[in-house]
C-alpha cells in the first residue's frame, strides 16, 4: 500500500472471529516527506476491537475470549465503561464460588454470567451500548478482553402524514410528510414517483430530511417532507415513500396524486358521424379537458343558446336538411373557451319525367328527364324489366322493342330514392318478315309471318291452311307460322291489322312435287326424258331471245326512215303489242 501522508489511520472492513464482529484499527507513523511501500504485518501496530450486535428488547450474549481462559484462572470479572469513561463492575466470579453481582440500577436484574463466562444482557436498550470488558486473572497474569455492544432496532412502520388531496399545475405544494419512527440507527427515506426515484432539484422537487432522537430511549425518528410542482401528466401518478434499514426489508407507503387544473381545450363531438341523414337523431357532446372536468355547458344552435347542466350532451330529434350549419358549445363560466363544428344533414330528392304509364306511337320521340336534388355526390342506376341497363334510356325514335317498365334508383350513403315509368309503344302493325320453307318431311309448306305493332295485331291469310304456332305477344312483336299444301302455283298473302291500321305482304308458293317411284330398269329411260325436257326449255329460251332481237332491229330500222302516217304508226303499235304478248307467252311456257 502506497502512503502519502502521516500519521494515517486506516479502518479495515469488519470481520467476524468466533461469531463476534471484529473491527481493527491500524495506525501508521511515517517520517515527514517519506514515501514508501510498507509491509502491512511487519510495520504496523494493530489493535482490534470485536463488537456484538443485538436486537432491541432481546437478550444479547456477550462472549469472553476463550483464549485468555486457562486452568489457572482465578477470577473472571465483567466491567462496563460508563459514559464518563470510568469503569463499572458488573459481575465478579472467583474460582469455585458463585458470581457476585454488583450492577447499577440501569442493569439490575438484566445481567448474568453463563458457564462459558459469557455475559447475558436481557431487555437490551440503546443505553446499554458501550464497551464491555472481560478481565481474566490467572496465577501468572491478568488479561482483559474488550467487546463493543451495538443495539439495533428496525423502524416501527412507515406512515405518510399531511397528504395533499390535490395539486394545482405549476404550484409548489407539500405532497406529504413520511415518517419512520423509533429506529436505530435512523432509517433512510427515499421518495419515488411511479417507481422512479425522485431527487431534490431545487426547482420542482424539494426534499427535506430530519432525524430526531428520543432522549429517553435514544431511538431515532426519521422524517422526510416532499414538496412537488405538478404537471398535467402527473394526474394519477403514484408517489411512494420507502424506508430502508440495515435490519429487515425496505417498507413502503404510497399515495396517488390528483392534479387539478382548469380546462384548456373544448371539443364538440357529433353523433352519429357521417353520413348524417334526414330523420336521424343528432347528439351534440361537449368535452373539456379540465380536472375535475366541467359538467355544464352552453350549446349554441344556429342563433339559439341552450344551457345544459350536470351533463355534457344535447340531442336534436328527427333532423331535417334545414338543421345543416355551424354548431358551438362553450363553458358556462367562460364563453371564450368554445368549440364549433359544421354539420351537414344529407338529403336526397328526385323527380322523374315521365312517370306512370306512357303510351306513345312508334317512330315518335320521347324525352326522359331525371332531376336530382342532393347534398352530396350520388350514384344513379337504371333497370328495364328488372334487368340492369348500362346507360340512361334515350328515345329519339321509339321502337316497339322499347316497350317495358323503366326504373331508376339514386343512392347517397344510406339514402335511396326510386322512380319508374312504363312505356307502351303503339302503332299500326308492320310486317317485318314473310318467309317460306318446306317441312322436314316435305309434305307441306311452312309460311312464317313476323310483324310488329300495338295493340296486338290480328294475323290473317288469304288461303286456307293450318295454323302451326303463334308466339307470345312481347314488346309489340308477334310471329305466326302457317302450313299449306299447294297443288299449283299460289300467291299467298299475310295481313296484320289493329285499330291503327294494317299491312300486307305476298309470297309465291310453288306446288309440291309428286312422289315418283323409279325402278332400276327404267334408269336409262328417265335420263332420256330429263334430257328431252332440258332441250325443249333451252330451245324456247333461244327462240325468245331471237324474236326479241328481231323486234329490236325492226324498231331501229323503222326509226331511221322518214316519219310515217298515223295509220302506219297505229299498225306498228298493234304489231308491237302482238310481239310483246308472244314474248310473254313463251316466257310462261319456259317457266312451266
Amino acid at each position: 500500500m502506497l502512503l502519502r501522508n502521516h500519521p494515517v489511520s486506516v479502518v479495515t472492513n469488519s470481520s467476524y472471529v468466533y461469531g463476534v464482529e471484529v473491527e481493527c484499527v491500524f495506525r501508521v507513523f511515517v517520517p515527514h516527506k517519506q514515501i514508501k511501500t510498507v509491509p502491512l504485518l511487519s510495520s504496523f501496530a494493530v489493535k482490534c476491537m470485536p463488537s456484538v450486535r443485538g436486537m432491541y428488547g432481546e437478550t444479547i450474549e456477550i462472549p469472553c475470549d476463550p483464549f485468555i481462559q486457562t486452568e489457572n484462572t482465578m477470577m473472571i470479572k465483567w466491567k462496563y465503561q460508563k459514559t464518563d469513561g470510568s469503569p463499572q463492575d458488573l459481575i465478579v466470579k472467583s474460582k469455585d464460588q458463585d458470581p457476585l453481582i454488583s450492577v447499577p440500577d440501569a442493569l439490575k436484574h438484566r445481567v448474568s454470567m453463563v458457564a462459558n463466562s459469557s455475559l447475558l444482557l436481557s431487555g437490551a436498550r440503546l443505553t446499554d451500548q458501550g464497551t464491555f470488558t472481560c478481565m481474566v486473572v490467572t496465577t501468572a497474569n491478568i488479561f482483559e478482553h474488550q467487546i463493543k455492544l451495538e443495539v439495533l432496532k428496525s423502524p416501527e412502520g412507515l406512515e405518510i402524514f399531511d397528504k395533499a388531496e390535490e395539486l394545482e399545475i405549476g404550484k409548489l405544494t407539500k405532497l406529504g410528510v413520511c415518517t419512520a419512527k423509533n429506529a436505530n440507527p435512523a432509517a433512510e427515506i427515499m421518495w419515488l414517483k411511479n417507481n422512479q426515484a425522485l431527487m431534490d432539484d431545487g426547482k420542482g422537487i424539494f426534499i427535506t430530511k430530519d432525524v430526531k432522537v428520543d432522549l429517553g430511549t435514544l431511538l431515532s425518528t426519521t422524517t422526510s417532507t416532499l414538496k412537488y410542482s405538478a404537471q398535467k401528466e402527473d394526474d394519477g401518478a403514484v408517489f411512494t415513500c420507502r424506508a430502508k434499514h440495515i435490519v429487515g426489508e425496505p417498507i413502503t407507503s404510497s399515495i396517488t396524486l390528483n392534479v387539478t387544473y382548469s380546462p384548456e381545450t373544448v371539443e364538440l363531438l357529433v353523433t352519429p358521424q357521417d353520413p348524417l341523414v334526414e330523420g336521424d337523431n343528432m347528439t351534440l357532446k361537449c368535452v373539456a379537458d379540465g380536472n375535475p372536468a366541467p359538467t355544464s355547458f352552453n350549446f349554441h344552435l344556429k342563433g339559439e343558446t341552450i344551457k345544459v347542466e350536470n351533463q355534457n350532451a344535447f340531442t336534436i330529434t328527427n333532423v331535417t336538411r334545414d338543421a345543416s350549419g355551424e354548431y358551438k358549445c362553450s363553458l358556462i363560466d367562460d364563453r371564450g373557451l368554445e368549440a364549433s363544428k359544421n354539420v351537414t344533414v344529407n338529403y336526397l330528392d328526385i323527380n322523374l319525367s315521365p312517370s306512370g304509364r306512357i303510351e306513345k306511337l312508334a317512330g315518335k320521340a320521347l324525352e326522359v328527364t331525371l332531376q336530382i336534388y342532393s347534398s352530396a355526390a350520388h350514384s344513379v342506376s337504371w333497370k328495364k324489366n328488372n334487368r340492369i341497363l348500362d346507360n340512361e334510356p334515350k328515345f329519339p325514335k321509339i321502337a316497339y322493342s322499347d316497350s317495358g317498365v323503366y326504373e331508376c334508383e339514386v343512392a347517397l350513403g344510406p339514402l335511396s330514392r326510386k322512380a319508374s315509368f312504363e312505356l307502351v309503344v303503339q302503332g299500326a302493325p308492320v310486317i317485318s318478315s314473310l318467309s317460306k320453307h318446306s317441312s322436314d318431311d316435305g309434305k307441306y309448306k311452312v309460311l312464317t309471318c313476323e310483324a310488329e305493332g300495338f295493340p296486338k295485331p290480328a294475323v290473317t291469310w288469304n288461303i286456307n291452311g293450318t295454323l302451326i304456332t303463334e308466339s307470345p305477344f312481347s314488346n309489340g312483336k308477334i310471329i305466326q307460322k302457317f302450313a299449306v299444301v299447294p297443288s299449283e302455283n299460289l300467291t299467298v298473302q299475310c295481313t296484320v291489322s289493329n285499330k291503327f291500321g294494317s299491312d300486307s305482304k305476298s309470297i309465291d308458293v310453288l306446288p309440291l312435287l309428286k312422289d315418283v317411284t323409279f325402278k332400276y330398269q327404267d334408269t336409262h329411260v328417265s335420263r332420256d326424258q330429263t334430257k328431252l325436257v332440258v332441250g325443249v326449255v333451252l330451245g324456247l329460251l333461244v327462240a325468245t331471245v331471237l324474236i326479241g332481237l328481231a323486234y329490236w332491229l325492226y324498231l331501229k330500222k323503222s326509226k331511221q326512215g322518214s316519219w310515217k302516217t298515223a295509220e302506219n304508226e297505229n299498225g306498228s303499235s298493234e304489231e308491237e303489242k302482238k310481239l310483246e304478248e308472244k314474248v310473254e307467252e313463251n316466257s310462261q311456257k319456259a317457266e312451266v
